[in-house]
Parts: C-alpha cells; sequence; structure tokens
C-alpha cells in the first residue's frame, strides 16, 4: 500500500501562500542543496497528486520544459482531482471525481510503486489535510515572513518528527508523520 506525502512550501509566520497570490517568496532559501533534496522528492514519486488549477498551470509548462524537474513531472504519473475537469492532455494524467477521501483511499491501496507526492495548491492541499489520509508531511520552511496569507492546517493535528535538513541558503525540510 501507498503512502500519502504532501510537500509544501511553507514562510517562517506559518502561511503557504501570501494574500496577492504571489509565489516569488519562495525564492527566499534557495540553494543547490535544497533544490536537490526537492528534485529527489518528486523523483522518487509513484504518482503526484495535483487539484485543478495546479494541473491548469503545470499543464502549460512541463511537457515543453527541460531540467531536473521535466523528466519526473512528465513521466511519473499524475492524478487530477477535479469534479469540473473533464479532459486531460497532458501525458500520464487520470481525472479523479467524487469523493476525495474515498479516491485518496482506493489510491493508496490500488498503488504500491512508491508515494503518493501531494503538491498543493492551497484548497487542494487543506482538503487532504482534513481528510486525515497524510501519511507524511514534507515542509520547507522558508526564511521568509508573509505577515497574512493562507494555511493549510485549520485543526490542531499530532505529528512526529521522522527529519530535518538544513540547506544552506537557510531553508529548512521538516519531514513529519502524522498519527491518526
Amino acid at each position: 500500500m501507498a503512502s500519502l506525502v504532501l510537500k509544501m512550501s511553507v514562510s517562517l509566520d506559518g502561511y503557504v501562500a501570501p494574500t496577492d497570490g504571489s509565489t516569488d517568496w519562495i525564492a527566499a532559501g534557495r540553494s543547490d542543496d535544497g533544490f536537490g533534496w526537492t528534485v529527489e522528492t518528486v523523483s522518487n514519486a509513484g504518482a503526484h497528486l495535483i487539484g485543478a488549477a495546479t494541473y491548469a498551470g503545470w499543464a502549460s509548462f512541463w511537457p515543453g520544459a527541460s531540467g531536473p524537474f521535466a523528466k519526473a513531472m512528465n513521466e511519473v504519473p499524475k492524478v487530477v482531482f477535479s469534479n469540473s475537469l473533464t479532459a486531460a492532455d497532458w501525458g500520464e494524467t487520470t481525472i479523479v471525481a467524487g469523493d476525495l477521501a474515498e479516491a485518496i483511499t482506493r489510491l493508496k491501496q490500488e498503488r504500491s510503486d512508491g508515494y503518493l507526492l501531494a503538491h498543493g495548491g492551497v484548497r487542494f492541499a487543506r482538503s487532504l489535510v482534513e481528510t486525515g489520509l497524510i501519511d507524511e508531511y514534507r515542509l520547507v520552511i522558508h526564511p521568509v515572513v508573509l505577515g497574512a496569507g493562507e494555511r493549510i492546517f485549520t485543526a490542531p493535528l499530532t505529528i512526529e518528527p521522522i527529519s530535518t535538513t538544513v540547506f544552506s541558503g537557510g531553508a529548512v525540510a521538516h519531514v513529519f508523520a502524522a498519527h491518526p
């Protein structure tokens, strides 16, 4: 059975997106070792799980991209969760509609080839957290304070630290196991 891993970038004050929706803050703390950790995380996934909004942006970018992420993003199967999307042109993509918790449970049971790596938009990530089905959180804390924005954690959650990796640019990756 596959495990569900949520990988997110988080500001020092706990936000995953600023109020203006910009993404430039994620560059804070960027370094080659942090980049390598992220490439490894993305490349070792058995499938990428994404919401429809993230899919729309990625499907227009990754098929023509090159570089360290391109192979994993294009070759690893993608599962898009959407009740409105009816077609997906990006290779190795499946659309799943309906109840999120049921779909995640089914995917975890069906797959055994690596972990299911969920990438967030805020709404998708928050919905996953609320299902209680995430097995592991890989949170990259960037050395930036946003002051306001969107959070993915809206209720108490019991987690256990697995590892911490400090990158040369100042970002820190914290890996936590979730407890039911």
